[in-house]
């Protein structure tokens, strides 16, 4: 009996842990499970990344998301933490501690891909990633899809769904934020 009912909490809480935050219709076509993601973060940032000086949103500003890289996320109000000037990449990476391929993550920023500081990627580039936004991210190798040089924001939000305030979210570029 103990062991069944070990397994009924395990696959409930699973379950829940899935579907907590992976609404993969949001992200249009791409493959991304965000289940592992740590949406609060510590807000350091990465070393070598430069404050943006005339950035659209300044820190403090008020301010509405547009990025759809989670549930809850598009529509959202938030407040601007932070304002960096960088190249923001979508990479395909496999998580160093095992499992599924994670295809077009938005975002990982220059600052967070190892010895990445001083060039710019092109696609198809191989790299190893220094970011932890998700479990097994940090030390996994990965593939640049994309990038684009802009401002990317940290950000606290209350998802539009409901939920928990997500506090200093990495990243949002410019053109996913728009004035309140």
């Amino acid at each position: 009996m103990g062991k069944k009912m070990a397994m009924l909490i395990f696959s409930v809480m699973l379950v829940f842990a899935l579907s907590a935050c992976s609404d993969l219709s949001a992200d249009k076509g791409t493959n991304m499970d965000h289940s592992s993601m740590n949406h609060t973060s510590s807000g350091e940032v990465p070393q070598g990344l430069k404050t943006a000086q005339k950035p659209a949103y300044k820190p403090g500003s008020e301010v509405i998301l547009k990025a759809d890289h989670m549930k809850g996320m598009n529509g959202a109000k938030a407040t601007v933490k932070g304002a960096y000037e960088t190249t923001a990449y979508v990479v395909n990476y496999t998580p160093s501690n095992g499992g599924k391929k994670v295809k077009n993550h938005k975002w990982v920023i220059k600052e967070e891909i190892k010895d990445a500081q001083n060039k710019e990627l092109s696609p198809g580039a191989k790299v190893t990633l220094d970011a932890d936004h998700m479990k097994g991210m940090k030390g996994a190798e990965a593939e640049i899809v994309s990038s684009e040089k802009t401002v990317v924001y940290m950000v606290d939000y209350t998802p539009a769904s409901g939920g928990k305030e997500v506090k200093n979210h990495k990243w949002v570029t410019e053109d996913e934020v728009s004035a309140k």
